[in-house]
């Protein structure tokens, strides 16, 4: 009951010590994001290893190493999804993107890998919203420049591997209106200017089309926003994969759905990829040197590795012989943390590079090999993405194997 009221209840955007909302993620005087607040402050739930194991029960296979490794730390109502599931009842997944860049970097890969892994081992439908809009609206974007970024951004996004028959991508620009405007317009009735205020932390000074664009984000959790897809199946759940940034929107939601007629969408919430030069909040696209992009050459990467990662080693080799590394500020060691599938592997780097047996080089040397095979196998898959399958894609169709 108490999280419910914490959920619903208007809370300023930001905190004295860190303001995380959809647009800034930032802690006081350069210090790191603290996700225990962050858990109290928006009122969801601590993913824990009972649920971790459900997984692994009801799908027969193994957990994602973000779940594992606690990349995937909160939810809100996840258990619900479970009991649903468990019961024979399918869902659907939705998650986003919004195309302000013209390659993603590797933290903008994050919740499209983990989606990919729910959407094999769940069998279930997946949309996914590209928010051209929005960004034309936040960023210095024409209308026409954020629609060609969005059909990029989708590039990279099927290159994750997505099953076309159960996949959905769409632009807003594009496909807003008929039901899914309708929807837009029930929840934006839910909603007071005090509300949406309290909630993002708009102000006098944000235009109209900021304090109007929640309802966008908000109604791909309702199947009726979809009617070629989830025609008479309003009750459908919706489970949504996002970055904790994103919880304010649907918290909005969440208030929102029952009072129109549907469920609350349920939610799996990742930290944030730092950048390269420390956790202080989340990769930026803005800083090129502080993210490894899928575009980048293997030699870009072992460069922007060596001059930019931030260690958590020793100033001298006799001095990290004998005091090691602290792996609480290591980049390198925190982007294996993602990456290295080998949990046996990971946990060998740590033990030998804490006691300073191994040297800051060669766990740097270790992390440019994983995220340059990681490029280029995406590089090779985006390759093979045409115009033609974007268009595909993006065909508001009937999925042909939605729920098989």
């Amino acid at each position: 009951m108490e999280e419910e009221k914490r959920e619903t209840q208007n809370q300023p955007a930001e905190e004295e010590d860190q303001i995380v909302n959809p647009w800034e993620v930032a802690a006081k005087d350069g210090g790191k994001i603290d996700y225990d607040k962050l858990i109290d402050k928006f009122g969801c739930q601590r993913l824990d290893q009972t649920l971790i194991h459900r997984v692994h029960r009801l799908t027969g296979r193994p957990p994602h190493v973000f779940l594992r490794r606690g990349v995937f730390f909160a939810h809100r109502d996840f258990n619900e999804i479970l009991d649903s599931y468990e019961k024979g009842k399918k869902f659907y997944l939705y998650t986003g993107r919004g195309p302000s860049s013209e390659a993603l970097h590797l933290g903008h890969l994050v919740p499209f890998m983990f989606t990919k892994y729910l959407q094999d081992v769940f069998r279930v439908p997946l949309v996914i919203q590209l928010t051209d809009d929005e960004k034309c609206m936040w960023k210095n974007l024409t209308v026409e420049e954020s629609q060609r970024l969005a059909r990029e951004n989708a590039k990279d996004i099927i290159a994750c591997g997505f099953d076309i028959t159960r996949t959905f991508i769409f632009s807003d620009f594009d496909y807003v209106g008929g039901a899914f405007y309708k929807n837009m317009v029930k929840v934006a009735k839910c909603v007071t200017l005090n509300k949406v205020q309290g909630i993002f932390g708009f102000s006098g000074e944000d235009h109209i089309g900021k304090i109007s664009f929640p309802p966008v984000q908000a109604v791909p959790s309702f199947p009726s926003s979809f009617p070629h897809l989830f025609s008479g199946k309003d009750d459908l759940r919706c489970l949504i994969p996002c970055a904790i940034d994103q919880d304010p929107y649907f918290r909005m939601t969440r208030d929102a759905a029952p009072r129109i007629g549907y469920h609350k969408p349920s939610l799996i919430e990742s930290t944030f990829f730092p950048a390269l030069q420390g956790e202080t909040g989340k990769m930026s696209a803005s800083d090129p040197n502080s993210a490894i992009y899928v575009t980048d050459s293997a030699k870009v990467i072992k460069s922007k590795i060596n001059k930019y990662a931030f260690s958590g080693g020793q100033d001298s080799v006799e001095k990290h012989r004998q005091l090691g590394a602290n792996l609480e500020v290591d980049i390198s060691v925190k982007y294996l943390n993602f990456f290295l599938e080998d949990d046996a592997e990971l946990e060998h780097i740590k033990k030998e590079y804490a006691a300073g047996r191994m040297l800051t080089g060669e766990v740097k040397g270790r992390l440019g090999s994983v995220l340059s095979e990681i490029v280029e196998r995406h590089r090779a898959a985006r390759a093979s993405v045409t115009d033609e399958v974007v268009d595909a894609f993006m065909a508001a169709r009937p999925l042909p194997n939605m729920f098989d």
